[in-house]
């Protein structure tokens, strides 16, 4: 039976309304800064409401950058980004699910030593690779390439175990039922094992795209053109160090285009994305 008690329900509602005004309240100041003027964010106290240059603003960052710190427009930077998330979700993706089949349905010598030791480099972190990785591209010449940012970071360890552990729960009566009506393994994976994945790619994809739009690190390194930057490299480098002023209207106008792309992502999949790890836990 459950007790209701009003002011424990109170309670748990002003915890929530804090912890939600705890994280809207930077992106607001976020978005009000991207509509003043760069005069009106140097004043004390800075606005709390929106201000008039909205379009101006946006418009100057999406085609022209930001003058002194960052000439490359935004508008460039976003491609990039979304370049690199979408090569690095949708690699991943493609190499875990056909690595994870290959363990689960074939049988070959020391199977599970190779599954092992594609788990354990989940220990080996890009930081901790960083530099080999570095020189094996740069030897490779894919410097400030696409290749070079979005390749070192396909494989993905997580992924492979995720669909693994998927794979398992699949009965093995579908399997021999394929075989009967004379399927081979292409046409199991293909017309059975990637439908009933569907869920399961899109939860992934949901993931492995924040965190591909999201890396600093590693194009930092191999990125030196200003036109192969990403969104997060270039928000980084519209802030001059030392005394030099900053225009944070047009930086705030850049971090909110930035956070689009993966907040959209996140709306459109979400009822996939529950579904996705839902159907995992069963």
């Amino acid at each position: 039976m459950i007790e209701h008690r009003p002011g424990l329900t109170i309670l748990c509602h002003a915890i929530l309304l804090l912890a939600v005004a705890t994280l809207v309240f930077p992106v607001w100041i976020t978005l009000v800064a991207s509509t003043h003027s760069a005069e009106q964010m140097r004043q004390v106290p800075i606005p709390l409401w929106p201000g008039n240059h909205l379009l101006e603003n946006y418009i100057t960052v999406l085609t022209k950058g930001v003058e002194g710190a960052s000439t490359a427009p935004v508008g460039r930077m976003l491609v990039n980004s979304l370049i690199m998330a979408l090569s690095i979700s949708i690699g991943k993706i493609v190499i875990s699910i056909l690595s994870a089949f290959a363990i689960v349905y074939y049988r070959f010598p020391l199977k599970m030593f190779f599954f092992w030791l594609i788990f354990i480099t989940l220990m080996l972190p890009v930081e901790v690779r960083i530099f080999p990785t570095y020189k094996v591209v740069s030897d490779l010449h894919m410097i400030d390439t696409y290749a070079g940012l979005t390749l070192p970071l396909i494989a993905s360890a997580t992924a492979t175990f995720f669909f693994r552990q998927f794979f398992l729960t699949v009965p093995d009566e579908l399997m021999e039922a394929a075989r009967m009506d004379g399927a081979g393994s292409l046409r199991f994976f293909w017309d059975i094992v990637l439908p009933l994945s569907r869920a399961n790619m899109a939860a992934l994809f949901v993931i492995l795209f924040i965190y591909g739009w999201n890396q600093y690190l590693w194009p930092l390194l191999v990125t030196t053109q200003e036109n192969m930057y990403t969104t997060v490299i270039g928000i980084k480098r519209m802030i001059p160090g030392g005394d030099a002023a900053v225009d944070w209207n047009l930086v705030m106008s850049a971090a909110m285009l930035a956070m689009l792309p993966p907040a959209i992502v996140v709306i459109l999949m979400q009822k996939w994305f529950v579904k996705g790890l839902i159907e995992q836990e069963k």
